[in-house]
């Protein structure tokens, strides 16, 4: 086991699974992502961008290489360990916004803070500070019944800032969103994350939104490669890129 280079804040190695059906997930996917870094898993769908993710953040135990977040291993940590490094240390934005509908919109961005022993009141504020960001503090007091899928993966994306976590994994972010929406939400995001000095794991298949990240890496058929072409955004101008983008690791 070869311990991973100081500057990564997360560092896999020869990762490898594959579905209980047989479909592989990985390859050998090795990489690092230095801290404060937006890094973009760039590759069309099915190609093993949140597979990677999954991995990375403990959510999904590869069946085999290394993953380790600031010099812990977290291939050899069992449940229990990998669930509390994810509360504590992780946020998580999923493509489909999922909140409880029993709570509020500022209870359920506060939610994480609360289930780490943070006081209502003071959770409350470092929820609202990112509903405002996010242009749905107006809605604090609605349920999520009441919100539109685009507010409601606002309120997604406000929850997994609120607790300041050391990484945020961030799964196709901004699918729900209207093409209009999607710019400022990415900006709110990736700025969030500099200012704050959050690194950011975000998968996409949108050339427009790995474009915002400070680096790529190219994912197809669950191997790293050194260019895969992305599509641009659906319903974006025929000028603006009839051509795929190419990236490159």
């Amino acid at each position: 086991m070869v311990a991973p280079p100081d500057n990564d804040v997360l560092w896999a190695r020869a990762l490898h699974f594959r579905y209980d059906d047989g479909s592989p997930g990985l390859s050998g996917v090795s990489l690092g992502v230095r801290e404060g870094e937006i890094l973009a898993v760039g590759g069309p769908r099915g190609s093993g961008k949140t597979t990677l993710l999954r991995c990375l953040s403990g959510l999904l135990p590869a069946r085999s290489g290394e993953v380790w977040f600031n010099s812990v291993p977290v291939h050899t940590m069992g449940p229990v360990a990998r669930e509390r490094l994810r509360r504590d240390r992780f946020g998580w934005v999923d493509p489909a916004p999922e909140l409880v509908p029993e709570l509020n919109v500022w209870e359920n961005a506060a939610l994480p803070l609360m289930l780490r022993g943070t006081g209502r009141r003071r959770a409350k504020t470092a929820a609202m500070e990112w509903l405002e960001r996010l242009d749905v503090g107006d809605r604090a007091r609605r349920h999520p019944g009441e919100l539109t899928q685009a507010e409601r993966q606002r309120v997604c994306i406000a929850r997994a800032l609120a607790p300041a976590p050391s990484v945020l994994f961030a799964d196709e972010p901004t699918a729900p969103l209207y093409r209009v929406d999607r710019g400022h939400v990415l900006r709110t995001l990736t700025t969030a994350a500099r200012s704050h000095g959050i690194t950011v794991v975000l998968a996409t298949h949108d050339a427009r939104t790995a474009a915002l990240a400070d680096r790529t890496v190219s994912l197809l058929d669950g191997r790293r490669v050194r260019t895969v072409h992305l599509p641009p955004v659906s319903g974006t101008p025929e000028t603006e890129g009839r051509a795929a983008c190419s990236l490159s690791v």
